[in-house]
């Protein structure tokens, strides 16, 4: 063999090898040997106001890469979306992405409604059990409203996404604009969306609670 048949064929095999090394890769990922989590959030997830790229799902992405964690984090979040919405969305994205966990972040806008406390927990309650017989395992996050909604409503309504939880043996992850929530400087002109430099605290305060679930 000449040496330009020989290179001819090195290059073939390594051509061959890669090619086959991606068809492996998608293998794998359509077994779900590479875990999704799947985010169904409104616009607090939904980066609304800033760049994706930016919002604490695509920082979350970003930091289980860094660390070293295999999964592939999916955002199914939308602007205004309520529980209701996320609950019609659901089984169409199950079906899709077979998530091995669904970060339920929903309800903020439930509660700027006023809408009945009871069809909250309701709804929640059927996301996180369709989400347990798909095989994936829902995550709950907290949600709170200022007081000026009625002591009683607030109340009721904070309660919800513990008692949800619990029922399900779901992780309960506190409230989201915790740490930047006292600071109106943190946020946008709305004052209730986070500034883009607001969402690496957001990240920071849910890590706790969300890098114990991507451990083997």
């Amino acid at each position: 063999m000449s040496e330009a048949m020989l290179k001819r064929f090195l290059i073939s095999c390594a051509l061959l090898a890669s090619a086959g090394l991606v068809q492996a890769q998608d293998a794998a990922a359509a077994t779900g040997a590479v875990p999704t989590w799947l985010v169904l959030g409104d616009s607090l997830s939904a980066a609304y106001g800033i760049p994706q790229s930016r919002g604490w799902v695509a920082l979350l992405q970003q930091r289980l890469s860094e660390r070293g964690y295999r999964a592939r984090v999916v955002n199914a979040s939308v602007s205004g979306e309520t529980t209701a919405g996320g609950l019609a969305r659901l089984p169409a994205l199950l079906a899709q992405h077979k998530p091995a966990l669904v970060l339920v972040e929903l309800g903020g806008n439930d509660g700027l409604r006023a809408l009945p406390v009871a069809k909250l927990r309701d709804n929640l309650d059927r996301i996180a059990m369709l989400a347990s017989k798909a095989g994936a395992r829902p995550v709950i996050f907290e949600m709170l409203l200022p007081p000026n909604y009625g002591a009683d409503y607030a109340q009721q309504f904070a309660a919800s996404f513990a008692l949800v939880a619990r029922h399900h043996g779901a992780p309960l992850v506190p409230f989201l604009l915790a740490p930047i929530a006292t600071d109106p400087a943190a946020f946008q002109d709305d004052g209730i969306h986070p500034l883009a430099t607001s969402e690496p605290k957001i990240l920071d305060a849910v890590w706790p609670h969300l890098e114990p679930l991507a451990r083997p």
